[in-house]
């Protein structure tokens, strides 16, 4: 009688398992829901998306490291989820790995390719880092949960540095709606974390 308690009790520590994982994506996938053992799948910097960030965007990459924590904190200050700010900090920037000489965080030299170029068009080019992190969030299956921290981090926030380049430029004949982000705004706790993580996190550096 042991020895075939012994047994089912084996056979229920393998298949457990097997059924729980298995089951748990087919439930995600029905009800549209992110668990948090697939945050923390995510969360792994072996991931494809992490991985080259680090390779291809270090500036960029370090930066989302440090946001992570400071999103991370701030969620459990206000009772928010903890996991999903930190990893949604991770992935927020994944569209300047398009083109990370684009942005500060990622030129090793003194040279600055905004310096030589009109500010709509230097709008143009951050902007676009937003779409392009949708289009690869999408492609590698993110969850919508993680994908919305991409165009939310900015809402719908003017790029006052290249606003008031364009103004002296042009003498303040400048339509401050073409240097908005398009947005939309944070929707969640954790998504308005991760925009002031952002704008707090830039400022400091």
């Amino acid at each position: 009688t042991i020895g075939l308690e012994l047994v089912f009790a084996s056979a229920n520590a393998v298949i457990s398992p097997v059924l729980t994982y298995g089951l748990l994506i087919f439930f995600e996938k029905l009800f549209n829901i992110t668990t948090d053992l697939t945050l923390l799948e995510l969360s792994n910097f072996d991931r494809p998306l992490l991985r080259d960030l680090a390779q291809k965007a270090p500036g960029t990459f370090n930066h989302s490291m440090i946001m992570g924590t400071i999103a991370e904190s701030a969620a459990e200050k206000i009772g928010a989820n903890t996991l999903l700010a930190r990893v949604g900090a991770y992935y927020h920037d994944i569209g300047k790995l398009i083109s990370p000489r684009n942005f500060v965080e990622n030129q090793l030299s003194e040279e600055n390719i905004h310096e030589d170029v009109p500010p709509e068009e230097s709008v143009e080019i951050i902007k676009k880092h937003v779409e392009e992190g949708i289009k690869l969030g999408q492609q590698s299956n993110l969850p919508n949960e993680i994908i919305d921290f991409i165009p939310m981090h900015h809402g719908t926030m003017v790029m006052k540095y290249f606003y008031e380049k364009a103004r002296e430029k042009y003498e303040d004949n400048v339509d401050i709606e073409e240097f908005r982000y398009n947005g939309p705004r944070p929707n969640s706790k954790e998504t308005a974390i991760v925009m002031l993580a952002d704008g707090c996190e830039s400022a400091v550096r």
